[in-house]
């Protein structure tokens, strides 16, 4: 064999075996992203339902804010998404609005928005659930519960926040209707909590970060941040939700998040 022929084949073989481990990287990243997904979820898993009351506090890019205050209703549901049942008590001009909330796991959400003020439900169209909910800086889409099956992970790095050390995510959308096209999402690696996402529109630029502050455990397992900021980097405008008070295992049924609830809401 010349040395030319020796020269390709040598060539011919690092670029196979360049490629095969990069391949294999690729993949172990894809692996370990949706096991650290899977354990987020595991752990999350058995606590039936829970009720809160929240403040909403919308501030726009000169600082000027105004604060609405809420009831939060939700139920797990084994073999699907979870629902959700939101209720505003104030101020006056959006008292009585309601919006409810089923999640799926591989079907687009259910979402319906209560008027009082039209005394019409109002449902969210799939395509339109990238919009503003109640214009905060939260989307429709940011309401549904966390499914394994609505992304596909990616395992990128360790990193630590405010002294915490998190596993650091990509969280791409398997929905075509989303309005990201992909989440990095920073996960406490103790107790798989999220501590930070940033989420990024569809021309893959940086759009909104939303930060979880003040976890407290409940039933001695289960981890709900009291206060979340969404900070939208395009607007300026930020969204804080606080919750002053949470219980869990308070006896919600199916019946409690049926549609015709909207109407009879006080």
């Amino acid at each position: 064999m010349n040395t030319v022929a020796k020269k390709w084949i040598t060539g011919a073989a690092i670029a196979s075996l360049t490629l095969a481990s990069l391949s294999n990287v690729a993949w172990a990243d894809a692996t370990r992203g949706l096991e650290i997904a899977q354990e987020r979820k595991e752990r999350d898993q058995g606590w039936g339902d829970s009720l809160s009351i929240m403040e909403m506090i919308l501030t726009d890019s000169q600082g000027t804010s105004s604060t609405r205050l809420m009831r939060s209703k939700n139920l797990e549901v084994h073999g699907d998404g979870d629902k959700g049942l939101t209720i505003f008590d104030q101020p006056r001009d959006v008292k009585g609005t309601a919006f409810l909330n089923h999640s799926h796991i591989t079907d687009a959400d259910d979402q319906w928005l209560y008027l009082p003020a039209l005394k019409r439900v109002k449902r969210i169209s799939s395509r339109n659930k990238s919009g503003p909910f109640m214009g905060s800086e939260f989307s429709y889409e940011d309401l549904s519960s966390f499914e394994l099956e609505k992304y596909s992970f990616n395992y990128l790095n360790q990193e630590q926040i405010n002294g915490v050390e998190t596993y650091v995510l990509e969280q791409i959308p398997t929905d075509k209707n989303s309005g990201y096209t992909k989440q990095i999402a920073w996960i406490d690696s103790e107790h798989y909590r999220p501590m930070k996402v940033e989420f990024y529109d569809r021309r893959g630029a940086l759009l909104k970060t939303l930060t979880f502050h003040d976890y407290q455990q409940y039933l001695n397992k289960y981890w709900r941040a009291h206060k979340m900021v969404m900070v939208n980097h395009l607007s300026g405008k930020t969204t804080e939700l606080k919750t002053s008070a949470m219980e869990f295992q308070t006896g919600l049924t199916e019946k409690d998040f049926q549609k015709n609830v909207l109407k009879r809401i006080r």
